[in-house]
């Protein structure tokens, strides 16, 4: 594998004698030689062109072979075929398969897998929710999610704060949108209530989208509105990791997630719902939400309401394995782990029909339950359960960035779009589990993981 780095200097081969590659180094012109990005950065600055063996844009039915994606000050500018000019500067990855930055669209990147004991949010302070999330948010970029929305925590706006941070160059991480925290009923999937605890325990700051009305809802909307969230989540219906609710049992209204997407819609924020149950789902759909979270129970009369409304569907399919080994082994609460068993295949099955059925799926995981960064797991799930490989790609790239409303700017690697790119070693196309094993992360056309084996290149 060559790694180019040309700007008026010399072609590196790292394949050459260690002697003959230190005198190559030693003659590249030292601007070329950059270190991987850190903190403090600008965002979205940098200028860089790749070379690519194959090439996924995101949007074609097909790979390109031998392709060079030209991203200037964070924007792709071009892909054209062959290498680029000489004397401009190029990653070489003739040996990878590109792919546009993965987006991850139901994560809580400021939570840990905390499952076992929830109580520990009673005493966690709001900076320390963002320390984690800090972490966190390096690994997910790290695994090549270069986009995530956050559904909710539990300790509000967490996420909002570490979304700035990394906007502001201050912290490495994905883009980020963020809802703030959870809509929910008094004890419901999105409330902290825990048996052996009063509520009295539960601090406030947990509790600010709690609500009982369509009014209440209503509000509770605009001020994580206010509070500077991008999107909105409810808990329609009960949660299989939370204490006493029934998946497949309402908690919310129709007429309550209509009042919620009323406020939403009107100020231009899109609305997620944690909906297991089928009559969850349809609720959801006919009061105007724009995805659908989990639909672990959904049925036919759901997936063709689904496709009617042209809302998506975002199915975590890989954690009902994690719960059920790692989860069992650390002593979740046997509720969770019944619960867990009762959904994990039910919802594998309503994948494989809403998929065949044409409805739009995007990629979701529900990191946090399972450690982050092992966000790419989930891709083979999928493709075991009758997705294309090809489709699976898409369900993280253009077709989440369209439910996103971010279509023009992320989820493809064309001109025009954030240079936000990827690459393995391998064809995902024909093996989907290479995407569990990124070598090179470039976000905003700056690089954040390169190749172990070579020099460190990158236009700041």
């Amino acid at each position: 594998m060559q790694y180019t780095v040309s700007k008026s200097g010399p072609t590196i081969d790292m394949r050459a004698p260690l002697s003959v590659f230190a005198a190559l180094l030693l003659a590249a012109d030292a601007q070329a030689q950059i270190a991987l990005t850190t903190a403090p950065y600008e965002p979205d600055s940098g200028t860089i062109s790749v070379h690519c063996g194959a090439l996924i844009d995101g949007v074609a039915d097909a790979a390109q072979r031998d392709v060079t994606v030209r991203i200037e000050k964070g924007r792709v500018t071009a892909v054209q075929p062959g290498a680029v000019a000489k004397d401009a500067q190029v990653l070489d990855l003739e040996g990878y398969t590109c792919v546009p930055g993965l987006t991850d669209m139901h994560t809580h990147i400021v939570e840990m897998s905390d499952t076992a004991d929830l109580s520990v949010y009673y005493k966690r302070t709001p900076d320390e929710q963002v320390a984690n999330g800090r972490r966190n948010a390096l690994v997910t970029l790290q695994a090549g999610f270069t986009s995530i929305r956050d559904v909710g925590t539990y300790i509000a706006f967490t996420d909002k704060t570490l979304r700035d941070e990394i906007n502001a160059g201050k912290t490495i991480g994905p883009r980020m949108q963020v809802a703030g925290f959870y809509l929910t009923i008094p004890g419901g999937g999105g409330d902290l209530v825990i048996p052996g605890h009063d509520e009295s325990e539960i601090p406030a700051h947990t509790r600010y989208g709690v609500a009982r009305t369509p009014e209440e809802f209503a509000r509770a909307a605009q001020r994580a509105i206010d509070g500077g969230a991008d999107l909105i989540k409810v808990i329609a219906s009960g949660a299989v990791l939370a204490y006493g609710g029934v998946p497949g049992a309402r908690e919310m209204s129709e007429e309550d997630i209509a009042a919620v997407v009323k406020v939403a819609h009107a100020n231009g924020r899109k609305v997620a719902a944690h909906a297991h149950g089928a009559d969850s789902i349809k609720d959801a759909i006919r009061a105007g939400v724009d995805t659908i979270e989990h639909a672990s129970l959904i049925d036919d009369e759901a997936i063709a309401l689904a496709k009617e409304h042209d809302v998506a569907l975002s199915m975590d399919v890989y954690n009902g394995d994690y719960i059920d080994t790692v989860g069992r082994a650390e002593h979740w609460p046997d509720e969770f782990l019944r619960k867990n068993l009762e959904t994990t295949e039910l919802q594998r099955q309503g994948f494989t029909k809403a998929y065949r059925a044409g409805v739009p799926i995007v990629f979701g995981t529900d990191a946090a339950v399972y450690p982050h960064g092992d966000n790419a797991k989930q891709f083979r799930i999928m493709v075991e359960r009758g997705m294309t490989p090809m489709d699976a790609i898409k369900s993280a790239t253009s077709v989440a960035a369209k439910y996103q409303g971010l279509s023009d700017r992320t989820g493809a690697l064309t001109p025009g779009h954030f240079g936000d790119l990827i690459a393995v070693k391998g064809d995902p196309l024909q093996d989907i589990t290479v995407l569990e094993h990124v070598a090179v992360v470039i976000k905003g056309g700056l690089a954040y993981k390169l190749p172990v084996s070579t020099t460190q290149a990158v236009q700041r």
